[in-house]
Parts: C-alpha cells; structure tokens; sequence
C-alpha cells in the first residue's frame, strides 16, 4: 500500500473537487495514459489493485507508471464513540483525483494490450475512466460515444405537392 514516509499534519480537512485537473493532465511518460471523467477519492488499496492488474497484463515486456499518489488521511471514530472528544485517528490514505487527470501511463507494448490492461485497471477503481494516446487532446466534457459528432446534411428536402 502506498503511504507518506512523513506529514506535517496528522489530520486535514475535506476539501472540495471542484473543476477539472490543471496538472497531471496530459500523457507524458508513456504512450498510453487512462484518465479519470469523474472526481473522486481513490484509496491506496484501490492503486494498488490497478497497478497489480496491469503488471500483470503486460508481463515484461512494457513498463508502467502510476501518476497518482495517495497524500490525504481520512480519519474514522471507533465504533460506539460518544460525540465530542475529538477527530478520529487516520485509517486510510487516499489521492483526490479531479476529471482530465491521467492516473496511469505504459509504454512498450502494442496498443491492442495497452487498451486492454488499462480498461481491466479502470475496472478497479471507482470512477468512470477512458483510455487516451500520447499527443491526444481530450477532456473529460468530450462526447464519449466514439468522440465523433454525427454527420450534419446541408440537404434540404423539397415537399412534392
């Protein structure tokens, strides 16, 4: 599980996801990223989880970067605590991910295998995600249905009376 060695603060506020990623956006490494469409908390088991899946799936013939890591404790009060008395200790670690922020890259590898283990990654985790090249410019408010608007007829029908 991924973790800080060290925090300056053992508990922080919330926060708010609002707008889209302004860093982390675009697919530097690799050749192949996938980016998230939604915001969301993604937890250290869930990174793990994804990055077990595409290891897996490329062997070694590709290599695989993670670009997220998890910064954020959330804190949980025991079970059966009386109100008051404080915030809870940390529990777990989560990375705040906005939309357009690319979350995993790989490289060498065909992209028919690249697709394919980011996809089964994007299953892991709980956000919708989409599957982007290198050089590509995308954004989270593009259509998804194939990206490619439907074909406008400057036609005009002529009624026959």
């Amino acid at each position: 599980m991924l973790m800080p060695k060290r925090v300056k603060r053992r508990r922080v506020h919330r926060g708010r996801m609002k707008g889209n990623a302004n860093s982390g956006n675009t697919v530097s490494y690799g050749d192949y990223g996938l980016m998230a469409l939604e915001p969301s908390w993604i937890t250290s088991n869930q990174i793990e989880s994804a990055r077990i899946v595409l290891t897996k799936r490329v062997k070694k013939g590709g290599k695989v970067w993670i670009k997220i890591f998890p910064h954020m404790p959330v804190t949980k009060k025991p079970a059966e605590t009386r109100m008051g008395s404080g915030k809870g200790s940390p529990e777990y670690w989560v990375a705040v991910v906005k939309p357009n922020r690319i979350l995993f890259e790989m490289s060498g590898v065909p992209e028919e295998i690249a697709k394919e283990a980011l996809t089964l990654a994007g299953y892991k985790l709980p956000i919708k995600t989409k599957f982007v090249r290198k050089g590509e410019c995308v954004s989270a408010d593009a259509p998804q249905a194939g990206g490619i608007p439907a074909p406008v007829s400057d036609d005009k029908e002529e009624t026959v009376e």
